[in-house]
This record gives C-alpha cells, sequence and structure tokens, in this order.
C-alpha cells in the first residue's frame, strides 16, 4: 500500500512540475490580433440619384431599355431573353458599384405590385454591377407595367425612381407573349 501512494505521489509531483514549465499567460497573443489587417466590411452607402429628366429609351440591342439621363451614364436597364418561349427571363441591371461576391434583393415597386429580385455583384464592361434574372410570368414584374412612378432599390446602392413611361411594361408584356407558330410567323 505504501508503495501506491509513494506511485501516486511521483505522478502527481511530475503533472504539477510539466504544468509548470508553459509559460504564464501574456498579452501577446491580444497584442499580435490588434496588428492583423481588419477584414473589411461593405462599402458605404451610396445616396440616391436624381432622376430628374431621367427616360427610358431603346438601346440598340432589341429587347433591352435604359434608363438615365442623356449624356450621363445609365442607371438601370432591362433586357428580355428568350422572348416568346417559357424560358423567357428578364435580367435587369442597377448601374452602380457592387462589393465583389455581394448579393442581394432587387426590390422593384410601383403599380400596386412588389418585385423582389435576386441580384449578384456581376462584372461587366469593366466594372462590377449589380445584376439579377428572373422568369418574365412572375407578378413582381407588373410593377414596371403602367403609367405610375415605380421605384428600384438595391441596399446600399441608392433608391432609383423610375419616370412613367410604357416602355418598360411593353417589354415586360412582349417578353411574356408566345411566339407565334412556326407556320404562322
Amino acid at each position: 500500500m505504501q508503495r501506491a501512494g509513494f506511485a501516486f505521489g511521483i505522478m502527481a509531483g511530475t503533472a504539477l512540475a510539466l504544468s509548470g514549465c508553459e509559460p504564464p499567460p501574456s498579452d501577446a497573443a491580444v497584442a499580435f490580433a490588434a496588428n492583423l489587417p481588419l477584414k473589411r466590411g461593405p462599402s458605404e452607402p451610396l445616396p440616391s440619384p436624381d432622376t430628374e429628366g431621367a427616360v427610358w429609351s431603346a438601346n440598340a440591342k432589341t429587347g433591352r431599355l435604359v434608363y438615365g439621363i442623356a449624356g450621363k451614364p445609365v442607371l438601370v436597364s432591362l433586357e428580355c431573353l428568350a422572348p416568346g418561349t417559357p424560358e423567357a427571363r428578364l435580367r435587369i441591371t442597377r448601374h452602380a458599384p457592387a462589393d465583389q461576391g455581394a448579393g442581394a434583393l432587387l426590390a422593384v415597386i410601383g403599380n400596386r405590385y412588389i418585385g423582389r429580385i435576386p441580384v449578384d455583384a456581376r462584372q461587366i464592361g469593366g466594372q462590377r454591377l449589380w445584376q439579377g434574372e428572373a422568369p418574365a410570368d412572375i407578378q413582381g414584374w407588373n410593377a414596371l407595367v403602367g403609367l405610375r412612378e415605380v421605384t428600384v432599390t438595391v441596399p446600399g446602392a441608392g433608391l432609383v425612381k423610375l419616370n412613367p413611361s410604357p416602355l418598360p411594361g411593353q417589354l415586360v408584356e412582349s417578353c411574356r407573349k408566345p411566339s407565334p407558330p412556326a407556320d404562322q410567323a
């Protein structure tokens, strides 16, 4: 029995001695962490652009509209993809800087409808802009059909007032409209 007590004493003493081999806690880890670069958060929010005098206009590319003030950068563009087919989609682009890897919901509000379109930061013509697409037949696009003011907003990219125009509604409707059969075309 005395041997067991002696062995236990040696083991306990060794464990205590080994635990004393580690350095005491210090502020070095905190100082190291303080010198690490900070993770960058999202960019500063953009102000809402002035849209007085902004209009929708047809682009040289059929099935695409751009919105803005003549002589200034485009604010919003709308394009029909695969028109007249069951796969018809509308693509909307908010021409405002977007952070790499960012995603959001673009809200289209007007004419008694609210559309929420998923958008991502996409590289377009050397710029990273907000762009997304959704089936042409979703009700959210109805916000563009009518002659009331519409707003488009992406968190951090400002609110764009779309002045009343029949053009976006016409694009939405023509994108949804089935193509005539080949023998009638």
